[in-house]
């Protein structure tokens, strides 16, 4: 599927910006003057039963463990770049919520920090020299619609 025939069924509205390719969150930060809204730090991270994309905002340090806690995990880890790209069709440094579009088996839960909520977030759309600045609900919309679940924490 392609995510911009999805935003386009689904009626959401976006603005993007085209860059050089960053592959982290601290790199990514002169694309805030480019365009408007939260920069998002997405991780893929995984236990012993489930994979997960965690959002939040790229000012902020994970705190895995209270996310274990929050979904009832011993462990977290980091998804390995193999496991990436099988499930998501993504490589390091592209994370994105946006990537469940690829996860067909639907192995991917969505963990979204309550700060974020109603704000403007930018993410990729698969790609990172590409930057998409896509409003909460619409991202909620898009999750729905490749019928993945969420979490907000």
């Amino acid at each position: 599927m392609d995510i911009y025939k999805v935003l386009e069924i689904l009626n959401i509205k976006y603005k993007e910006v085209e860059h050089k390719p960053v592959f982290t969150s601290l790199e990514a930060q002169f694309i805030k003057k480019q365009i408007k809204g939260i920069g998002v730090k997405n991780l893929f991270v995984k236990d012993s039963k489930h994979y997960y994309i965690v959002l939040l905002n790229d000012n902020k340090k994970a705190n895995l463990k209270e996310i274990q806690k929050v979904l009832n995990s011993s462990r977290l880890s980091f998804g390995s770049e193999e496991e990436l790209e099988t499930i998501l069709n993504l490589k390091r440094g592209y994370v994105t919520p946006l990537g469940i579009i690829n996860d067909t088996a639907n192995l991917v839960t969505v963990i979204i920090d309550k700060d974020l909520k109603n704000k403007t977030l930018l993410v990729h759309p698969n790609i990172n020299v590409k930057t998409m600045a896509i409003k909460y609900d619409d991202l909620l919309k898009f999750i729905d619609y490749c019928n993945h679940h969420y979490i907000l924490y």
